[in-house]
C-alpha cells in the first residue's frame, strides 16, 4: 500500500485482516489489498463486502468490471486473452474486439458510431478496462512482441468457468481465426447489426493484413503460432486442411522458422480433436522426416523438406486427393519453379506414413545399451553408451527427462514394478536410483557393479524385502532399496549371481560349485556341484522365472539347466548353445536363441515343452512376444525384424530393416521399440499398419550384388546368405517375378542392357550367361584350368566385348550372335596381372579395347589390349569402389573408400578434376553414373547421400540424404534410377538452371566441406604424369604364364 501511495484506516485494516484470518491465503490478502487501493479514507465499510476466499474476491471484482464496462466487453476481452495460444498484444486485442459484433453492439447500443464506413473498437474503452485490470494482467516478451496474460492461474480458471460455454468458445475461436487469417483486412467489409440501426451496416474494421512473410526473411510468427490452433478449436476443419495443413508454403514457412517439433505439435492437436486420416498421415510424415533434419544439423532447407514430403506422400496422392493430393501437386509446382539445383523424385522411395515405421527417437550420441518399458505409466526408458538415460512418453513420443549422472556408458536398467523408480548401472561402477516422474536421482552407490564390459551386469531386486543384490568383482553385495544402506557382503569368490529363488540367492562360485546364500543375512545355505562338463563353467545366459521360483541357466553346451532352492537339473536339450533366454510377460513362453534358430517352449510348474523352432537367415539376437501373446517378434544379425505366429510358427511379416543389428526389443501394446548398441537412435514400429501404405518398390535388404535394367523396371539381385540363386524383381508390379539357380556362389554380376544378357561370375571361375529374351536358356563360359574366382566383369559401351577379371589375369571376350541367338567367344586377349598389385575391385571396358581398372589397394591402371601396353594412373589412398564411364566413352569417374574421387578424360588420358568431400560421417563412394547428356555425374556414398557433380567444372551441385547407402545406379531420362542398401528403389530427375544464384551453397544442410582441384584446359600441361608399368623379367613371365599372348578362342557352351 505504501508503494501505491495509499494508507488504510484502522477500520479498513481490521476488516481486511478479519477476512484474511478465515482463509490464510496470501493470494486472498493480495486481492483484498488491490481492491482497497480503490477506497477513499471516507469509504464506508458498511457497504463493503469482502469475500472470504480468493475466488470470492475475484468474482466480486469481475462483477464490478461488468457493472462499470459492460458484460460483453469484459467477458469477451478476458476470454480472448484466455483462449489465445500464447497471449495477445494490446494491438491484437483491440483489433479482435473490433471484429467482435457483440462487443460493438453493446458499445453502440444507444448511439451511432462516428462513421458508417469505418468501425473500430474505441481505444478509450480499452484504456479504462486495462487500468482496472492492471493487477490481474501480466506482460511478457515472446518473439519480439509484448503479450498480455493473466497474473494468477485462479483468475484464468474463474474466467473459464464463468464465461466459456461450448458455443461461446467456438464463436470466439472463430473470431481469432478470422483475425489471424487476415479475412477482414484489405478493406473487406464485415456486416454488423447495431441496436441503434434497423439495417445491416457493412463497415471496414481496419485490421492489419496477415501475410505469411513480412519480408523475404521475416515470417509472421504470430500467425504461424495462433492460426492453426484457433481453426482447430473452432472446428474449421476444411479451412484448416486447405489453407494451413494442406499448404506447402505454410508447412515450409513454419518448419523453417519454428522447427519440425512445432509442426508435429499442431498436427497432434488436430488428431486429438478429430479423426481425419489425412491429418494423421501428415503427422506421421513429419515424425518420419525428423531424423533427416537431425542429420542436417537442424538447418532446414525448403528443397530438403519438399523432397521429404513428396517422396513419402506421392504414393498416397490418389488415395487422399483432397489434402495430400493437393500437397503433392504443390510440391510438383515447387520443383518446377525452383531456381536452384534440385533432385526431383519420380516415385515414393521413402517410408510412407501409415507403414510399419512410426517414428525415430533421437537424443543419444552413442549406441543404445538398454531399453525398458513402464507399461503402467506408459514410459520408455533407454540408456546409452554415452552415459545418458532418456525417458520418453509412449503416447506422444516426446522426451520427458534426460537423466545425466553416469560418467561412463550405461550397462543395464531395471524398473521397479510397484513404483515409478528405475535402477541403472554404468561402466563407472555406480548403481543409481531414479524417479521417472520428476527425473531426479534418489541415490548413488559407488563400486556397486563390475566395470568390465565382458562381465554380465546383473542387478537383482527383491521389492518385498526392499533389497538390492549386485555382483562386483567376485563379491555379493546387498543394499537397502530405499536408503542405499549396505546390508551384507559375501566374499567367498562368487563368479556370478544367478538370481533369487525363494529365500536364497543362487551363485556360481569359483570352484565350479552352485552355492546358495540366505537372502536376508548373506550366510551360506547350501552348496552343490554343477552338472556341466569340465571347461563349461562359464555361463552364456541365465533367466529367473519369478512365477515358478526357478532360474534357467545355459553353459557352453546344448543343454538348459533349471536351478531351484535345493539344487540343479538338466531340463531340455537345445540344437546349439543358447546365446540368450527370455520369457513372455506372463512367463508361459520361453525363448532360447540358439545361433540361427529360436526355440520356443511352453513353461509349466513341472515341465518345459518345445513347441516351435523358428529358423532365421542369421544368428538370432533378441526375441519378445506381443502384449496379446499372439506374435513373436525377433531380431537377427541380418538386421531384419521379423514377426512370427505363436500358434503355427509361420513368418507373418518383416517390419523393419535397420542400419545395424538390433540388440534390444521391447513391446507396448501393438508398438515395437528397437535399439542397437551401434546406432544412437531408437526406432518405433507398429504391428497394426495398413499394408497398402507399404512401399512396393523394394527388394530384400543388404543384397551383396544388384544390377538394374536400363528402363529401371527390372532388378536382378543375389540375397545375403544365399549367393547361389539370382532373383528377378519387377519394380512396376512390386513383385518377385522369377529366379535362376546357380551352381556355385555368385561373385559378380553385369547386365548387357541392349542385348539383354545377364552375366554371373562364379567363385569357381565359371561365367553363366542368361539371355533374358530366350528364357530359360543358359550359356556358360567354362573357367580357366586353375579355376580362379571371377572378381569383376565389364561390358563395352557397344556391348560387343566383355572383360573378365580373374585372380591372376584379365581376359577379353567377344559378344556376338549366331542365327539370332546370343553367344560369347574367346578369350581373344589375355592380360596377366602384376603380382605386386592388390586384386581388382572395379573396372570398365572402353570401346577401343582399353581397360581401366582399380584394385583394393587403391592402384588405378589403364591397359590397351591392342598395343599390349599398360599405364598407371594416380594412386588412391583406399580401395577403388567404382569406375564409371560416361555415355559417350569420353570420361570416367573413379571413386574409392576414402574422400577422394577423380574425373578423368580418356582421349587423351588426363585428370580433369579431383573432388574431395569430407563430411561428418564416412564419405566413401559406392557407385556412380553419368547423366544421359554427360553434363552431370551422380554418386551414391556410404554417408547415405546422393551427390550431383558438374562434369565440366567438378563442382558439387546438390546433396540429398536418402537414409540408406545407394549401391547401384543407372541413367534414366533426365536423372537416374538407383537401389539402396535397404532395398528401396529410387527414381529421380535432376533440374539445374544454366546459372547458379550468387551465394548458392550445396552444403547448406550438411556439416561437411569439399574441395575441387582442376587442371588447366591445355593438353600440353597434363595434371598427372602417366608412366608405363615396368617390364616383367623372365622369371615373372615363367611364373605367370604367357602374359600378353593371345589364346585360342573357346566356343560358348549352351546348358540344356
Amino acid at each position: 500500500m505504501s508503494a501505491a501511495g495509499r494508507k488504510l484506516t484502522s477500520e479498513q485494516l481490521d476488516i481486511i485482516l478479519n477476512s484474511f484470518l478465515q482463509s490464510r491465503s496470501p493470494l486472498h490478502l493480495k486481492l483484498m489489498l488491490d481492491t482497497a487501493k480503490q477506497w477513499s479514507s471516507y469509504t464506508s465499510m458498511s457497504n463493503v463486502c469482502l469475500g472470504i476466499s480468493a475466488q470470492e474476491v475475484m468474482a466480486q471484482f469481475v462483477d464490478s468490471l461488468e457493472e462499470n464496462h459492460g458484460k460483453k466487453l469484459v467477458s469477451h476481452a478476458l476470454c480472448f486473452i484466455l483462449l489465445s495460444r500464447n497471449g495477445l498484444s494490446e494491438a491484437e486485442l483491440q483489433d479482435v474486439l473490433s471484429l467482435d459484433n457483440d462487443v460493438l453492439a453493446e458499445i453502440y447500443k444507444y448511439w451511432l458510431p462516428p462513421s458508417h464506413t469505418l468501425l473500430r473498437f474505441p481505444r478509450l474503452h480499452w484504456s479504462r478496462l486495462q487500468r482496472d485490470l492492471s493487477a490481474h494482467l501480466t506482460e511478457r516478451w515472446e518473439g519480439g512482441v509484448i503479450l498480455l496474460g493473466f497474473t494468477h492461474r485462479q483468475f484464468a480458471e474463474l474466467v473459464r468457468k464463468r464465461y466459456l460455454s461450448r458455443d461461446m468458445k467456438a464463436d470466439l475461436h472463430t473470431i481469432l481465426a478470422e483475425y489471424f487469417s487476415g479475412q477482414w483486412s484489405r478493406g473487406q467489409l464485415r456486416p454488423i447489426l447495431l441496436p441503434s440501426l434497423s439495417t445491416l451496416l457493412n463497415a471496414d474494421r481496419k485490421v492489419p493484413v496477415q501475410p505469411l512473410w513480412f519480408t523475404g526473411e521475416v515470417a509472421n510468427m504470430r500467425k504461424l503460432h495462433e492460426l492453426p490452433y484457433h481453426l482447430a478449436q473452432a472446428g474449421k476443419w476444411e479451412e484448416l486442411r486447405q489453407s494451413v495443413l494442406g499448404s506447402l508454403d505454410w508447412l515450409c514457412c513454419k518448419t523453417l522458422r519454428c522447427g519440425v517439433s512445432c509442426i508435429i505439435q499442431d498436427l497432434s492437436l488436430c488428431t486429438d480433436l478429430t479423426d481425419c486420416p489425412e491429418i494423421q498421415m501428415l503427422k506421421e510424415t513429419f515424425l518420419l522426416l525428423k531424423p533427416s533434419l537431425d542429420f542436417s544439423d537442424g538447418r532446414v532447407d525448403p528443397s530438403l523438406l519438399v523432397t521429404e514430403i513428396f517422396a513419402r506422400l506421392h504414393c498416397l496422392a490418389d488415395v487422399y486427393p483432397s489434402m495430400i493430393g493437393q500437397l503433392c501437386s504443390q510440391c510438383t509446382d515447387w520443383f518446377g519453379s525452383c531456381t536452384d539445383p534440385v533432385l526431383v523424385p519420380k516415385c515414393s522411395f521413402f517410408q510412407a506414413p501409415g507403414g510399419p515405421l512410426k517414428s525415430t527417437l533421437t537424443g543419444f550420441t552413442k549406441g543404445v545399451k538398454a531399453v525398458v518399458l513402464c507399461s503402467k505409466r506408459e514410459l520408455l526408458v533407454a540408456g546409452s553408451e554415452d552415459g545418458l538415460i532418456i525417458v520418453w512418453s509412449l503416447n506422444y513420443l516426446q522426451i520427458l527427462h534426460t537423466l545425466s549422472g553416469h560418467s561412463a556408458g550405461v550397462l543395464s536398467l531395471k524398473l521397479m514394478d510397484k513404483t515409478s523408480h528405475c535402477l541403472s548401472t554404468g561402466l563407472d561402477g555406480t548403481l543409481r536410483k531414479w524417479c521417472l516422474i520428476n527425473g531426479q536421482q534418489l541415490f548413488c552407490i559407488t563400486d556397486a557393479v563390475s566395470v568390465q564390459t565382458h562381465t554380465p551386469t546383473h542387478v537383482h531386486v527383491i521389492e518385498e524385502r526392499r533389497i538390492i543384490i549386485t555382483n562386483p568383482s567376485s563379491l555379493v553385495k546387498a543394499w537397502h532399496l530405499d536408503t542405499a544402506e549396505p546390508l551384507y557382503e559375501v566374499t567367498a569368490g562368487v563368479c556370478s549371481v544367478l538370481g533369487v529363488v525363494g529365500d536364497v540367492v543362487a551363485c556360481i562360485c569359483s570352484e565350479g560349485a552352485l552355492c546358495f546364500y540366505d537372502i536376508s543375512t548373506g550366510l551360506q545355505h547350501s552348496q552343490t556341484l554343477l552338472p556341466c562338463p569340465a571347461g563349461y563353467h562359464n555361463i552364456t545366459c541365465s533367466l529367473t522365472l519369478t512365477k515358478y521360483s526357478r532360474i534357467l541357466i545355459a553353459f557352453g553346451e546344448d543343454h538348459l539347466h533349471s536351478v531351484w532352492s535345493h539344487g540343479i537339473e538338466s531340463v531340455v536339450d537345445l540344437p546349439s548353445p543358447a546365446l540368450f533366454l527370455r520369457t513372455s510377460e506372463d512367463e508361459k513362453l520361453l525363448f532360447a536363441g540358439c545361433d540361427r534358430t529360436l526355440c520356443v517352449f511352453i513353461v509349466t510348474l513341472t515341465s518345459m515343452h518345445k513347441v516351435l523352432d523358428l529358423h532365421h537367415d542369421a544368428s538370432v539376437l533378441c526375441a519378445v512376444s506381443s502384449s496379446e501373446g499372439g506374435e513373436i517378434i525377433t531380431s537377427a544379425q541380418d538386421r531384419i525384424i521379423r514377426v512370427w505366429s505363436v500358434t503355427t510358427g509361420a513368418l507373418l511379416d518383416w517390419i523393419g530393416v535397420m542400419d545395424s543389428a538390433v540388440s534390444s526389443l521391447a513391446v507396448h501394446q501393438r508398438t515395437i521399440i528397437s535399439a542397437s548398441v551401434i546406432a544412437n537412435q531408437l526406432k518405433v514400429w507398429q504391428l497394426d499398419y495398413n499394408t497398402k501404405h507399404r512401399s512396393k518398390t523394394f527388394i530384400p535388404a543388404y543384397c551383396p550384388l544388384v544390377v538394374v535394367s536400363k528402363d529401371g523396371d527390372t532388378v536382378f539381385y543375389v540375397k545375403e546368405g544365399n549367393k547361389t540363386e539370382v532373383f528377378t524383381w519387377s519394380c512396376s508390379e512390386g513383385l518377385r517375378s522369377g529366379s535362376m539357380d546357380v551352381s556355385s556362389e555368385v561373385c559378380c554380376m553385369e547386365l548387357a542392357q541392349q542385348k539383354r544378357l545377364l552375366f554371373c561370375g562364379l567363385r569357381t571361375g565359371t561365367i553363366l550367361i542368361y539371355p533374358l529374351d530366350f528364357a530359360p536358356e543358359t550359356l556358360c563360359l567354362p573357367p580357366p584350368e586353375n579355376l580362379p574366382m571371377v572378381r569383376s566383369m565389364a561390358i563395352s559401351p557397344r556391348e560387343d566385348r566383355m572383360a573378365v577379371a580373374y585372380e591372376d589375369a584379365v581376359c577379353l571376350f567377344e559378344i556376338t550372335s549366331r542365327d539370332s541367338f546370343p553367344c560369347v567367344d574367346g578369350p581373344f586377349e589375355r592380360y596377366s596381372l602384376c603380382l605386386l598389385h592388390s586384386p581388382i575391385s572395379a573396372m570398365a571396358l572402353l570401346s577401343d579395347c582399353r581397360l581401366l581398372y582399380g584394385t583394393f589397394g587403391g592402384e588405378v591402371v589403364i591397359y590397351d589390349f591392342k598395343s599390349a601396353t599398360a599405364a598407371e594412373l594416380d594412386h588412391h589412398g583406399a580401395a577403388i569402389t567404382c569406375i564409371t564411364m560416361s555415355n559417350w566413352d569420353a570420361q570416367a569417374l573413379i571413386g574409392s573408400q576414402d574422400c577422394v574421387q577423380k574425373l578423368w578424360n580418356l582421349s587423351p588420358v588426363l585428370l580433369n578434376h579431383t573432388m574431395e568431400y569430407k563430411g561428418f560421417y564416412f564419405e566413401g563412394v559406392l557407385c556412380a553414373v553419368f547423366s544421359i547428356n554427360d553434363k552431370y555425374v551422380f554418386t551414391g556414398s556410404l554417408d547415405k547421400t546422393i551427390k550431383v557433380w558438374d562434369v565440366s567444372t567438378g563442382c558439387l551441385l546438390y546433396i540429398q540424404f536418402v537414409y540408406s547407402p545407394v549401391i547401384k545406379m543407372m541413367p534414366h531420362k533426365d536423372g537416374f534410377v538407383a537401389v539402396t542398401q535397404h532395398g528401396s528403389f529410387i527414381k529421380e530427375g535432376f533440374c539445374c538452371p544454366d546459372t547458379l544464384q550468387p551465394g548458392y551453397n550445396p552444403l547448406r544442410n550438411f556439416r561437411a566441406h569439399y574441395r575441387v582441384t582442376s587442371r588447366e584446359k591445355s593438353l600440353n600441361a597434363p595434371h598427372t604424369v602417366i608412366s608405363e608399368l615396368p617390364d616383367y623379367n623372365p622369371a615373372q613371365f615363367n611364373f605367370i604364364g604367357l602374359g600378353l599372348m593371345k589364346s585360342k578362342p573357346s566356343n560358348t557352351c549352351v546348358l540344356l
